[in-house]
């Protein structure tokens, strides 16, 4: 490497290694925090108290000056008339107050701001929970101190340096994979507190307790305080509808996300938090659920659905005396009109998969018997799902080719009967012996 390369680099250390600020003495070691950008500052320190404690600065060129400015900000700083000097190390006694320093170093600037925590004691008596806590809120009222702590920028706007005093408590959280609710910890973090605390209201019974400050922890001196025994009031579920898959080729379903071709099967499915007494699916025709069909007191049930039209479906859970109430997302299931149409012919035998199995085409039927003759009269097949078909076959053989008969009975999801008779035209093809590859 180039040595004057490497001589600017050595400078620059040497430069950034002496032009330094610092605090010490006192008994506890002060709170380093970096300041925002938009504050103008380069660090903000938090002392223990101002007991022998001195703030230093090493400079890096002759020409040091030191000014102290308040909540005015930096434009009405004055300079520091107490400054010592011991060789390149300037140093000053802190004093009681909260105060800002510029330190001008050569063509350099440093700003700093220092706030002395013995103006800003922490109290923490004791912690209870506020009766008028809510669905959605529990009210944790403190006994003690913890007042805001501000600093100021360059610019004299105030700013909050948070306590960051710590809320902890037990809660529910859904989890996906065990798709149950399971006790998790939680922690809020506050800046100061008036004396109430809010916070999300726990899915389950616990005690809160506070802890803090950030400043007192880091000095070993952090204080604490729990609560009594919480029951909780608050209640949440997770709901599901899981539809029963058919496979079907000859259904021609509706295009919907729930429901479809009747009948039509449907889990539907509750995991609820620990304050859920009162549980109840509603099944209603009623968007609003104003009148309510079908009732049920699970946690889980299946249902079939039968009939043409919407159904509205939704999952409603409360605490024991119903101060917390706990509304579902409302399931939308649309069964279609019915429909049953029957082919006239088809081809048994002569290619595998290929037309070679005579079935209705349907959508939403509920009812269904059919019955398929020779032309004698004799019944040679018959089936009461509308899925299933005519393989050909009469006592495990393919029947001849001809005109066959069936009449089929069914009701559709609409209340639509149905009366069908016609023919079936069992055909034959010639398989061409050119076609097929030799040996």
């Amino acid at each position: 490497m180039n040595k004057y390369i490497i001589t600017l680099i050595a400078l620059v250390s040497s430069f950034a290694a002496k032009s330094q600020f610092s605090i010490s003495g006192g008994d506890y070691p002060p709170v380093e925090i970096e300041a925002e950008a938009s504050s103008g500052l380069d660090k903000i320190y938090v002392i223990h108290d101002n007991r022998n404690v001195t703030a230093s600065y090493i400079a890096s060129s002759p020409n040091v000056v030191w000014h102290r400015f308040s909540n005015m900000g930096g434009a009405y700083a004055e300079p520091v008339q107490d400054l010592h000097k011991d060789g390149n190390t300037y140093s000053i006694s802190l004093g009681e107050k909260d105060m800002g320093y510029i330190i001008e170093d050569g063509d350099r600037r440093f700003y700093y701001w220092v706030t002395n925590y013995s103006n800003h004691q922490l109290s923490i008596d004791g912690l209870s929970v506020n009766q008028e806590s809510d669905c959605t809120m529990a009210i944790l009222d403190i006994s003690g101190t913890a007042t805001p702590i501000m600093y100021y920028t360059i610019n004299g706007q105030g700013r909050e340096l948070s306590r960051e005093l710590r809320i902890e408590y037990i809660s529910l959280e859904y989890d996906k994979d065990s798709q149950q609710y399971e006790q998790q910890s939680r922690v809020e973090t506050v800046s100061h507190t008036s004396n109430t605390i809010y916070v999300p209201a726990p899915l389950c019974d616990t005690e809160f307790s506070i802890t803090g400050d950030r400043f007192l922890q880091a000095w070993g001196l952090s204080q604490e305080a729990t609560s009594q025994y919480y029951n909780a009031i608050a209640v949440e579920a997770v709901t599901s509808a899981t539809q029963a898959e058919k496979d079907s080729p000859n259904e021609k379903p509706e295009e919907t996300s729930l429901g479809g071709s009747a009948p039509c099967e449907i889990t539907f499915e509750a995991a609820v938090t620990d304050a859920i007494v009162f549980k109840e699916w509603q099944v209603s025709r009623d968007a609003e659920f104003n009148i309510i069909d079908l009732r049920y007191n699970t946690l889980d049930f299946t249902f079939v659905f039968k009939e043409q039209g919407t159904q509205y479906i939704r999952f409603v859970g409360a605490d024991a005396d119903a101060t917390c109430e706990f509304y579902g997302e409302t399931y939308q299931v649309f069964i279609g009109e019915s429909r049953l149409e029957c082919p006239n012919a088809f081809s048994p035998g002569a290619s595998e998969g290929v037309n070679d199995e005579w079935k209705v085409s349907y959508k939403s039927i509920i009812e269904f018997e059919c019955h398929i003759f020779n032309r004698w009269g004799v019944e040679i097949c018959s089936f009461s799902d509308p899925s299933m078909g005519w393989d050909g076959k009469y006592k495990g053989k393919l029947v001849p080719a001809g005109v066959y008969f069936y009449v089929i009975k069914a009701k559709g999801s609409d209340d639509k009967k149905y009366n069908l008779s016609g023919d079936i035209n069992v055909i034959k093809y010639k398989v061409n012996i050119s076609t097929v590859p030799s040996e």
